[in-house]
């Protein structure tokens, strides 16, 4: 019974902001593939400054070759990634600076990407950032909980219990 009641690991996970900025639902994002959740649930930024931290301890799965996103896996299979801005894979990598690479170990506040974010705004859509939880039908439940502004790699945004 007591390995019953204590040896169950959880499979919740605090997802922290990437970013610091203002943080909203994905609803609200100015484009249908994040705001319909097409790639699934999670939130959204609208970053401040133009460096992206690690929201949890993990992996990195993929890094696109215009570094305008990264994917990242937690130790309990949640699979997260963070698309800065809008539209930016067609600035082809200019204004993003990548700190980490495909299969690097990060813990949660660890630098990912710089990105010059006046860049962004001059070539693309907007420097919006979606924050996506992309295996969303392989949770429990997922729970925003920050609201308002956010400070990267503190911020508690999001839980994700995963099955």
């Amino acid at each position: 019974m007591f390995k019953k009641l204590f040896g169950k690991k959880t499979r919740e996970e605090n997802i922290t902001a990437p970013l610091t900025g203002r943080i909203f639902s994905l609803e609200n994002v100015p484009d249908p593939v994040f705001s319909q959740k097409m790639m699934g649930e999670g939130f959204a930024i609208e970053p401040t400054n133009g460096e992206v931290v690690a929201p949890i301890d993990g992996e990195i799965v993929q890094l696109f070759h215009t570094k305008h996103a990264i994917g990242l896996k937690t130790e309990n299979g949640a699979e997260i990634i963070i698309h800065v801005g809008l539209e930016t894979v067609a600035m082809e990598g200019d204004g993003f600076t990548a700190h980490v690479k495909e299969g690097s170990k990060v813990k949660k506040g660890d630098k990912l990407l710089t990105v010059d974010l006046e860049k962004v705004r001059e070539k693309a859509k907007s420097t919006v950032t979606p924050v996506v939880v992309t295996n969303s039908a392989d949770s429990e439940k997922i729970s925003l909980v920050a609201t308002d502004s956010v400070i990267k790699g503190e911020t508690v945004c999001m839980t994700v219990t995963m099955k």
